[in-house]
Parts: C-alpha cells; structure tokens; sequence
C-alpha cells in the first residue's frame, strides 16, 4: 500500500454474531454459529481474543438467532475486550443494519469489524496489528484484511478481488476469477452510513460505493485464513491448526 502507516489508535470494535448460520446446520439448529468450537475454543472467543491482542477495548457484539445462548457465553467471558450486547432479537439487520443500530458506541471515530467466525493461523506479525497500522483515512473509506483465494483452507470459490500495487480494490468481474478474498476483518468510517437504507442491508453497500470511489484498500493477510462455513470444514480447520502446532 502506498499510505504511510499511521500513528492513530483504533480501540473498538463490532463483531458480526447475530446471523442464521444455514450453511453450518444442523450443528446451528441448537447452538448459534459464533459458538461452535474449532481447536478447543468457540469462534467468537477467537475473534474476541484476536481484537484484544490488537488493542481493542470495546467490543459491540450483535446478537439473534439463540440470542440467550450468545448473551449466558458473553456474560462468562474474563477477558479483554469490554462486551456490549447490541440486541436484534426484534429483527435480523444483516451486516450493515447491524452495525448502524450500534453506530453510537464508536462516537464518531473508525472502528474495526469482526465477522465472529473470522479465523486465521497468523504469520510473523500479528494481521490486526497490521491492519490498523495501514489504516488512513485521508486516502481510504475502508480497509479490509484480504487472503489469497488459492491458499485459504476450505474455500472452493472465485474469489472476490483484484488489488494494484497501491493495495487498491476491485471487485472481480462477472465470470472472472479473482486473488483474493475479503478474510472478515475490515476498519471503517462511521460517517460513510450517514446516507444508508434504514433497517436491514449489507456492508456491501459500503464496499461497492468505496470502490467506485478508488477508496476501498486492502491488506493482505500474512498467514493463512481457515474458512469455517460448513460443518465439514471445522475437522479441516482444527487439522490444520494441529499441524501448525507441530511446525511451530
């Protein structure tokens, strides 16, 4: 990326736990996707534990489908960061309506956005620590932690970027496939919902107008992202994760 890293602190965050799961059933049918266990710990924990190590403070986290699960496991967490529960039981508000319903907690300022089952082997560094020492706001709306389409565990799909030298995004075109995918973890402005849908609709939205605008960027994950979005996928991860334990 052609930005130079910035010295701003970034210390809250909304994780993205409010969701169906359809794809991870029947395991969701009773337990809500955020809690299922890859390598002995549920995914939000290691979404959570993962923005603690990055610095955050705060952690707005919506909830929905099993809503009274997510708030009992929530509630038993010690650890950093600081949980504030953002209820949606009333109405799912995908990912963009969930996050303007919270807009409040971040007070103007950038904010890092956890989908909960964001998971990923790092490499020398730590990619949040990364991610939020990239961030500029004068030349970026929205920056996303990217992964490689070709070396992501358990993802068989297109791809959703292309990115320039300059770590600019854009969306791959139809039929086309792209290098690399959007890894669940992205800093965004709170003014760029200023002029959004009320109720539900998707972070897309952003995405798309950021990168007619030549202000979406990306930054590559340095490691390996494990994508856990089927029941299958969650033996491949923790197998992974077990082989990366013996290599360290």
């Amino acid at each position: 990326m052609s930005a130079e890293p910035n010295s701003r602190t970034i210390t809250r965050a909304f994780v993205l736990a409010a969701g169906l799961g359809k794809r991870m059933r029947p395991v969701t049918a009773t337990l809500p996707k955020p809690l299922v266990e890859v390598a002995g710990k549920a995914l939000i924990d290691h979404a959570l534990d993962r923005a603690a190590e990055g610095g955050i403070e705060t952690a707005v986290v919506n909830v929905h489908w099993l809503a009274d699960l997510m708030e009992g496991h929530l509630a038993r967490r010690t650890a950093a960061p600081r949980i504030v529960l953002s209820d949606e039981r009333a109405a799912l508000l995908e990912t963009g309506g969930g996050v303007k319903k919270a807009l409040a907690h971040f007070e103007g300022e950038p904010f890092v956005v956890f989908n909960s089952d964001s998971f990923w082997l790092e490499g020398p560094r730590p990619n949040l620590n990364r991610l939020i020492e990239a961030w500029n706001p004068d030349t970026t709306d929205i920056l996303l932690l990217v992964a490689p389409t070709a070396t992501s565990l358990g993802y068989d799909g297109a791809g959703d970027f292309d990115m320039d030298s300059d770590g600019r995004l854009a969306w791959r075109g139809e039929r086309e496939v792209a290098p690399f995918i959007y890894a669940g973890v992205a800093i965004l402005k709170p003014e760029l919902f200023a002029d959004t849908p009320d109720g539900s609709f998707s972070l897309t939205l952003l995405f798309d107008r950021a990168a007619r605008a030549g202000r979406l960027q990306g930054l590559r994950l340095d490691g390996q992202w494990l994508h856990v979005g089927t029941p299958e996928a969650i033996d491949a991860a923790e197998a992974r994760v077990r082989e990366s334990a013996r290599i360290v």
